[in-house]
């Protein structure tokens, strides 16, 4: 289950399945950023004033459990690519160049606050308790296909002896199918890579079809194995005021992220 956090001006949300880690999925409420970026953009590349990003990200921070200096931003390309962090990593995105190309990132080292970002691609983070792990992802249609969660399961079980059934994950606010209309293009990707089960994912409507991303992810998470997983009811498309939308924005938006860091 998801939990909507209200502190002030500023608001967030929590996952039950990634309790005993810090974590947060933002949402565009309770920054310092203005105009078309008000109020809490988190992205370094929209255009905003950086003082304001890194005020935004100590305000965030203050409120979840992580300093600024923790962390380490994905640089996203709609890749498949996990990358494995630790300490000497934090600082990357926010205060120098990521090294990387990656849509994904795991560690096993507390301190280090992986961040994902999203503006109606799904964000889906990942915590093993038992043998204390943690990933996040950054999955659009693309990154989907490819499987890109179940990449991070498998990331998991590989670097750090993760077992599938300890992880637990939450898939946050995205564009639902309610709103993500497409071309043929994305279903028969889905079908390519996901089989007939795939065809829940979408609906036809006259030239258009309309495409469950939170599905699909899901679908690869249980494949993978994992244990608990909540998924978010949200819609990023249908409240622009709360959240960030590409589509609702055509692109005059910032970024949401979602953030999770080991004690």
């Amino acid at each position: 289950m998801f939990h909507n956090i209200k502190l002030g001006s500023l608001e967030y949300a929590t996952a039950d399945a990634l309790e005993g880690a810090v974590h947060c999925f933002s949402t565009r409420l309770g920054g310092v950023s203005e105009g078309y970026l008000s109020s809490l953009n988190l992205g370094v590349h929209r255009g905003d004033v950086y003082e304001n990003v890194l005020k935004n990200y100590d305000i965030l921070g203050q409120a979840v459990g992580f300093a600024k200096e923790q962390t380490v931003f994905t640089r996203q390309e709609h890749t498949d690519i996990i990358r494995v962090v630790d300490e000497h990593h934090r600082g990357e995105g926010l205060f120098r160049d990521v090294s990387q190309i990656c849509d994904g990132q795991i560690t096993d080292r507390p301190g280090v606050a992986l961040v994902t970002f999203s503006a109606d691609c799904t964000p889906v983070l990942l915590y093993d308790p038992v043998r204390r792990a943690i990933g996040a992802v950054h999955a659009g249609w693309r990154g989907t296909a490819q499987g890109i969660a179940a990449r991070a399961v498998e990331a998991m079980v590989r670097e750090f002896g993760c077992q599938p059934e300890n992880i637990q994950a939450a898939i946050g606010p995205c564009i639902g199918k309610c709103c993500f209309e497409t071309d043929w293009d994305v279903p028969q990707a889905m079908l390519d890579a996901l089989g007939p089960k795939a065809v829940t994912a979408f609906t036809q409507r006259g030239e258009k079809y309309f495409v469950d991303l939170k599905f699909c992810n899901a679908l690869w998470l249980q494949r993978a194995g994992i244990g608990q997983l909540d998924i978010s009811p949200d819609c990023t498309r249908c409240q622009p005021d709360r959240y960030w939308s590409h589509r609702a924005s055509g692109g005059r938006r910032g970024s949401l992220a979602g953030i999770i860091m080991l004690k």
